[in-house]
């Protein structure tokens, strides 16, 4: 038997979440005891200059004596981000309308910045 039908074999439920340039694997799958884990993938595109692109990816497996100790962690450390954040995505890498305000902007000072010379500066 294949490899690649050894592991479709052992797939016993998916789910996937794409999220812009990576893609998030949830698989249940089974052992050789035939009890059940669950394995977690990212993949993250990446494109070269010349227009090719890679995958890398990076896989977790978690145990069932694991389960109640990670979703429990997980389960904090969300809470934790979203009570000290909220829900809005306030970086400028996932946020393309995303602009970022300066002090100098919010105070109405009108001194010049490093971006505003002209040649008669130089």
């Amino acid at each position: 038997m294949r490899e690649n039908d050894m592991l479709e074999k052992d797939e016993i439920f998916s789910k996937v979440l794409r999220a812009g340039r990576r893609t998030y694997f949830f698989d249940v799958r089974s052992t050789k005891a035939d009890d059940y884990y669950i394995t977690i993938t990212e993949s993250k595109k990446f494109t070269e200059e010349d227009g090719s692109f890679h995958f890398k990816k990076h896989k977790i497996y978690l145990y069932k004596e694991d389960f109640a100790a990670f979703h429990e962690i997980l389960e904090e450390m969300t809470h934790f981000v979203l009570s000290s954040k909220g829900e809005e995505v306030i970086s400028e890498r996932h946020q393309k309308d995303f602009k970022k305000e300066y002090p100098a902007e919010e105070s109405g000072n009108n001194e010049r910045s490093f971006t505003d010379i002209d040649f008669d500066d130089i």
